[in-house]
């Protein structure tokens, strides 16, 4: 078995091994994972901290033996907490990462950082504060960072920055928890869900205090939530419909 770590800032991972296919997630710098297949210029891997299968480019990381691997997914994990900041590689030369990109592999590299960390189980109280760093990033599909993000990207990042896992998708997301009956009984950093006229989930966002949730929709905002959804006060409308409430911590 093969194993890599992610040497770049953001590496685009998508659903087939040409620059053509859609990207369906992002690597971060630091990340590692499983290679499962390799063609000449693409790469199939799978991302351990999520499970997450789909095709890189060959060029856009470096190949680590098991024992490094093992190591690098030890607890506990540290994580960037600056929206951008800089590590200097062993050429003295700076590359921009962004937030929640993986430090357990500095060593590995040679690459130094003296940025903001964080680590462990943190307060449930501070999945809010985390958030609120993301907002008003642009959307992007399959996107994790700052500089573009889904709706599920959002929450798996600010739930992973404060020690927590969730899965990528928000469908996948939505079988976490236990699920709540009313929005009077969850509490800031329980996770809503919407789903469209099929049933399907296709939407997720974090309760916030006093009937407002922070999510990704046109770009990491703020809307009131009510029992039918989301109500966006500037187009005074619902624009998602509310399936279910989870608490997952």
């Amino acid at each position: 078995m093969k194993y890599g770590i992610c040497n770049l800032s953001i590496v685009p991972v998508r659903s087939e091994a040409s620059d053509k296919s859609e990207q369906t997630s992002q690597l971060l710098y630091g990340e590692t994972f499983i290679i499962l297949k390799e063609k000449i210029k693409w790469t199939k891997i799978k991302l351990c901290f999520d499970n997450y299968i789909g095709w890189i480019n060959s060029k856009q990381f470096e190949i680590i033996n098991e024992q490094q691997f093992k190591l690098l997914e030890k607890d506990p994990q540290i994580y960037s907490y600056d929206l951008v900041e800089f590590i200097e590689n062993a050429n003295h030369e700076l590359i921009a990462i962004p937030i929640g990109s993986k430090l357990t592999g500095l060593n590995v590299f040679n690459h130094n950082y003296d940025g903001s960390e964080i680590s462990g189980i943190q307060e449930k109280s501070k999945i809010i504060s985390t958030a609120l760093r993301f907002l008003n990033s642009p959307y992007l599909w399959g996107g994790r960072t700052p500089f573009g993000i889904d709706c599920s990207g959002f929450t798996q990042m600010v739930y992973k920055l404060n020690g927590h896992k969730l899965e990528r998708d928000s469908h996948l997301q939505a079988k976490q928890g236990s699920p709540l009956s009313f929005i009077e009984e969850s509490e800031p950093g329980d996770l809503a869900f919407f789903d469209n006229e099929e049933g399907k989930i296709i939407h997720v966002g974090i309760i916030m205090d006093d009937n407002h949730i922070i999510h990704a929709s046109g770009k990491v905002r703020i809307d009131r939530i009510d029992q039918t959804g989301i109500y966006n006060s500037e187009t005074k409308s619902h624009t998602h419909k509310l399936r279910v409430i989870k608490k997952i911590i």
